[in-house]
């Protein structure tokens, strides 16, 4: 018979054990902090990375879509209208990717320069809110009418992309 014997404290006085301890407790909870503590940053770093490469496939659409314009108009700048592209323009396209669903709460795109010339342009997916805290080292993603890929920020573009 395995019965479990109340215990004796230092008076001989017996008393049952109920519950936890006050040191089980505090152990217990200085363990959740600690995987928190390592958890919560991880996590974050990997939205951050996260919407960084939603960002960087929309400015690949973004640049898809230049050639496209440029294969019809031989040109950046304007359509055979005559009509400025700019960065407008390049909003009011209303690429899926750059949507508050889905990039557009983190990031924002626009030209450069404005305006893109008739021979070349460079896109930007400039970092908002919560993402241009958290995104500092790699800042604002350009790509440009011959694929060259640059940051803003200090970080170097092998990282970034």
């Amino acid at each position: 018979m395995n019965a479990k014997l109340p215990r004796s404290n230092a008076a001989g006085l017996t008393r049952r054990s109920a519950g936890f301890t006050l040191m089980e407790l505090m152990v217990t909870v200085a363990i959740v902090g600690i995987l928190a503590a390592i958890a919560i940053p991880a996590y974050t770093q990997s939205v951050v990375k996260s919407n960084r490469r939603a960002a960087q496939v929309c400015l690949a659409s973004f640049a898809t879509h230049m050639e496209r314009f440029y294969t019809t108009n031989l040109r950046y700048d304007q359509t055979v209208a005559g009509v400025a592209m700019n960065t407008a323009a390049l909003q009011a396209l209303g690429l899926d990717c750059a949507s508050d669903v889905n990039t557009g709460s983190s990031y924002s795109y626009s030209f450069d320069t404005g305006t893109p010339s008739a021979s070349a342009y460079t896109l930007v997916a400039a970092p908002i809110g919560a993402q241009a805290t958290r995104d500092v080292e790699c800042g604002s993603l350009k790509l440009d009418q011959a694929g060259t890929r640059r940051v803003t920020g200090s970080a170097p573009v092998a990282d970034c992309w």
